[in-house]
């Protein structure tokens, strides 16, 4: 179009030059012709080529850990917002047994083009064995852009971006009942000494402070690892974190020591808990909601999923019966918070599967998962169970303190992974968890615990 115009300028030009000019001129012929030669030859040559490659009619599969009505089918909404952009033809399929099912497709050399994986140490370990397509940096900066400092970190290894973020989890959360708060008038707590400050008034008042339970099956103990890891940032700082997860500081190092001993301190503060299965290590995680609820206890600390345990009818909120304030640092002039999530990972080397990678650790895709998922949720001003750290991300897709998590998850720094997710599985998911149970049962020393997750260490 610009050449066409450009051509027909000339002409117009050469048309006005030959009017006011003598018609047997032979030199102005010539060097109007020579001109509009010129002209046309220096368009051709400065008009950019469109190089996007052409992608309709393409494929690429994604396969991930959602797989509900609501989570999977707004992933696919989600994702078919790209495909009428690009012509890709996209198909999401999630399984409850992803862990599984995709050790195996990749060891069977049979993958998805993309994998969503909730573990970091998971892309660390398909890195290392060769099954991964390295992503473009083109692709990387694009993204990068998008997300605070840290998120794209949890995905490099060895100096190589093999996944980008898609999708965030918030853990340094304290659920109150606000009923118990103005009766007492406690203010929210705003450091760490504070919240030990209104734990001890709580218990003088005759209140139970907290409601705690880390039953979970297979995976009883997360939770107290959940209230370490949350502490280690706050008592050491992420540098120290980093080092832990990383094992170049042993999991018995005394900093670590101190930690354990912070959270123990607290729970066995006499009054200070309430266990609806009798005891700490007997009650299951989810069942703190409802206790909280009816007043048994004022605070419980749990991740933003907490949501989906509080009882049906319960308002959630500013002015409602439970509202949220963020886990308190050692003092107010920093903000770090514990984080979980997913990333996506390719398995093939190919320009449309770039493309929706870049799509998925976008700002576009996470407003359009929100909206998609409010959406299947029955619509309107509720919680969806979808967050995101994205700095793109519009907080008023948001409500109630699902708006809270997202504006913490932005302004949050630093923000570091769960690390019982980043350690290797012997450890995160295994002696870190077990041992931590035996502690908080009592059937075992720190020092002998600790020593026993640092003796399990690959």
């Amino acid at each position: 179009m610009k050449r066409i115009k450009w051509i027909a300028l000339l002409a117009v030009f050469a048309l006005l030059i030959a009017a006011c000019g003598d018609d047997d001129d032979a030199t102005d012929e010539t060097e109007a012709t020579t001109t509009t030669a010129a002209a046309e030859t220096t368009t051709e040559a400065t008009t950019p080529e469109d190089t996007t490659p052409d992608l309709a009619g393409t494929t690429v599969t994604v396969f991930g850990p959602e797989s509900s009505d609501e989570e999977a089918g707004a992933m696919q909404d989600a994702l078919d917002v790209f495909a009428a952009e690009t012509g890709i033809d996209i198909q999401y399929t999630g399984a409850r047994d992803f862990s599984d099912q995709i050790n195996a497709q990749a060891a069977g050399g049979n993958p998805p083009d993309i994998a969503v994986i909730p573990q970091p140490g998971k892309v660390g370990d398909f890195a290392r064995e060769g099954y991964l397509a390295q992503i473009p940096d083109d692709v990387v900066a694009t993204v990068d852009a998008q997300w605070g400092p840290g998120w794209m970190d949890f995905y490099n290894f060895d100096g190589v971006q093999w996944g980008l973020p898609n999708k965030s989890d918030l853990k340094s959360i304290v659920w109150y009942n606000t009923a118990i708060f103005e009766a007492g008038g406690y203010e929210i707590p705003t450091t760490w000494d504070a919240l030990l400050a209104l734990t001890d008034q709580m218990i003088a008042d005759g209140v139970t402070p907290w409601c705690v339970g880390i039953e979970s099956g297979p995976a009883t103990g997360w939770t107290f690892t959940d209230w370490v890891e949350d502490l280690m940032l706050r008592i050491n700082d992420e540098n120290v974190y980093d080092q832990w997860v990383s094992h170049e500081i042993p999991f018995d190092d005394d900093r670590i020591k101190a930690v354990f001993q912070e959270v123990l301190d607290l729970w066995n503060t006499e009054g200070a808990v309430f266990a609806a299965g009798g005891s700490i290590a007997a009650t299951p995680f989810g069942d703190n909601g409802q206790p909280l609820a009816d007043g048994d206890c004022a605070m419980h600390r749990q991740a933003s999923f907490f949501t989906a345990f509080i009882p049906e009818g319960v308002g959630i909120g500013e002015g409602l019966e439970i509202d949220t304030f963020y886990f308190p640092a050692l003092d107010e002039s920093t903000r770090p918070i514990l984080v979980a999530g997913t990333g996506v990972v390719a398995f093939r080397d190919a320009p449309e599967v770039w493309a929706v990678m870049e799509y998925l650790g976008s700002s576009e895709y996470s407003n359009a998962r929100q909206l998609a998922q409010i959406a299947r949720k029955g619509g309107g001003e509720i919680a969806s169970g979808y967050l995101t750290a994205n700095l793109g991300a519009d907080p008023n897709n948001w409500y109630g303190p699902e708006r809270f998590f997202v504006e913490t998850l932005l302004t949050g720094s630093p923000a570091r992974f769960d690390a019982s997710d980043l350690m290797p599985a012997a450890v995160g998911a295994g002696t870190f968890w077990t041992e931590s149970t035996s502690i908080v049962n009592g059937d075992k020393t720190i020092d002998e615990g600790i020593a026993a997750i640092e003796a399990s260490w690959p």
